[in-house]
């Protein structure tokens, strides 16, 4: 039950950004929307930093899970595509508010759990020192990142071909 309320308010809190130009999205506007009270929300979160996370959060987990179920890296990494993409309105949305950076890190965390996951599936990068484990690691989750936020229609389009490039890049296969 604490997860159904709290992915109601996650919900409201969606809503919410898609519909107005607000700079500032507060408690007061979602326990509106939700028609509870302020104690309900702050019961099941401490804030809305932690609500954003909560709600990246149980995305995340969930695409990860159920792309990993198929042992199948490169879908794993299209899934991972997918959901940054349909978030993209929430995204940009939320990043014109006051939780930019809390949702840049939500971001960057991802990325990064995904790489980690590949490359413990692949058994990439084994014999790296952990300080070159940390380089690439950034360096290939920044540039994923990067293509991301620079994503088109005709990117779309090739969403395919992309991910099988991005793939082969992070096992080795192609050089940037």
């Amino acid at each position: 039950m604490p997860d159904d309320m709290k992915e109601m308010i996650a919900r409201a809190a969606a809503a919410i950004m898609l519909e107005g130009n607000t700079r500032k999205l507060t408690v007061t506007d979602i326990v509106e929307k939700c028609s509870i009270t302020r104690q309900t929300f702050y019961y099941h979160f401490d804030g809305i930093p932690q609500m954003i996370d909560w709600i990246f959060q149980k995305r995340l987990d969930q695409l990860l899970d159920e792309a990993w179920d198929s042992d199948n890296p490169e879908s794993g990494i299209r899934s991972f595509f997918i959901m940054a993409l349909n978030a993209a309105p929430y995204i940009n949305k939320s990043m014109q508010t006051n939780y930019r950076d809390e949702l840049d890190r939500l971001l960057n965390d991802g990325m990064y759990d995904l790489f980690d996951r590949l490359t413990e599936l692949e058994g990439l990068y084994r014999d790296c020192t952990r300080s070159e484990f940390s380089v690439i690691r950034r360096y290939h989750c920044q540039a994923v990142i990067g293509i991301l936020r620079e994503w088109s229609d005709r990117d779309t389009e090739h969403i395919d071909d992309i991910v099988h490039t991005v793939y082969r890049i992070l096992k080795g296969d192609i050089h940037p």
